[in-house]
């Protein structure tokens, strides 16, 4: 039993390898470890079928060789399993991108008025469906702002909201300012960075998503105020080291105080965490997803330590 399944071990130990140096492949061809770094999660279901494999081939070496990928994983994504959620915050947010091709906005707008958030961005916007996003919310939320295809909206007071400029040629992001309720002000950024494709001739085109990344990372840098939130559509994971010039400055709410891995997208079996609420000089204490909406992707929610 120690001379059969070599094949099992050699992949049992390919897969260890992957999870392990994932961050040594390399983007220079097709942004390939971009790519598998969005779904790294995922690689954890080899773990079972090789173990079925090496059950079946009664192989002892090949079940030794699995012990690579398991603590692997288990080391990059096990505390995401446990419930990290808990109590004291003093302000809920979501972020949500409402898709431009949302057949019914009403019920979406509804659906977010109902979810009990006191500040709201939404992304995607479009030019025929943002009066129905306004006539909607106003009932709930005092207060908004909208620069381009995204938008905040805010039961509490908002101040100084201007787009940011995130070298895409039109507004994707804007940053406004927020009074909470014991008079503490922070800024809020809402940003929906470029879309992102797998193509056969060019593979993971994610190029001008990182520019975009960078040209946020640097905004949020330089922002003056101490207390800064992120909400928005990255289309990235917190694991895509092309985001790190936001990722490495700003806490994930789900990361902190989240329970499980949180996927938003896509909305019909989400499998990727691509919408993100994210930051620095506050603390999340309780992080969750939302039921689905009209959109393809699901709307995220924290709670808030201000």
């Amino acid at each position: 039993m120690w001379r059969r399944g070599v094949v099992l071990a050699v992949l049992a130990v390919l897969l260890g390898l992957l999870m392990v140096l994932h961050a040594k492949i390399p983007n220079a061809v097709g942004n390939m470890g971009s790519l598998l770094e969005t779904f790294l999660p995922w690689l954890g279901l080899g773990v079972p079928v090789l173990l079925i494999a090496a059950l079946l081939r009664r192989s002892a070496t090949a079940l030794v060789a699995l012990l690579l990928p398991v603590v692997a994983w288990v080391n990059l994504f096990g505390g995401l399993l446990t419930d990290k959620s808990g109590t004291g915050g003093n302000l809920t947010v979501a972020t949500h991108n409402v898709d431009a091709g949302n057949a019914d906005p009403t019920a979406t707008a509804r659906d977010i008025a109902a979810s009990g958030a006191d500040v709201v961005a939404l992304e995607e916007l479009t030019p025929a469906a943002l009066p129905t996003y306004r006539r909607e919310l106003a009932k709930t939320f005092r207060y908004h702002a909208v620069e381009g295809t995204v938008g905040l909206w805010s039961k509490r007071p908002l101040s100084d909201a201007a787009p940011v400029d995130i070298k895409m040629g039109w507004t994707r992001a804007l940053r406004a300012t927020v009074t909470a309720a014991d008079g503490q002000q922070f800024a809020v950024y809402v940003a929906h960075l470029p879309s992102v494709r797998v193509k056969v001739e060019a593979g993971f085109t994610a190029n001008q998503r990182d520019g975009s990344a960078r040209a946020l990372g640097e905004a949020i840098a330089a922002d003056p105020v101490p207390k800064v939130m992120l909400l928005g559509d990255l289309n990235g994971t917190m694991n895509d080291r092309s985001l790190a010039p936001v990722t490495s400055q700003m806490r994930s709410a789900q990361g902190a105080a989240g329970d499980g891995f949180g996927f938003s997208w896509p909305a019909g079996f989400a499998m990727a965490r691509i919408d993100q609420i994210m930051m620095k000089g506050m603390d999340p204490v309780a992080a969750w997803t939302m039921p689905a909406t009209g959109s393809d992707h699901l709307p995220i929610a924290a709670s808030v330590k201000v």
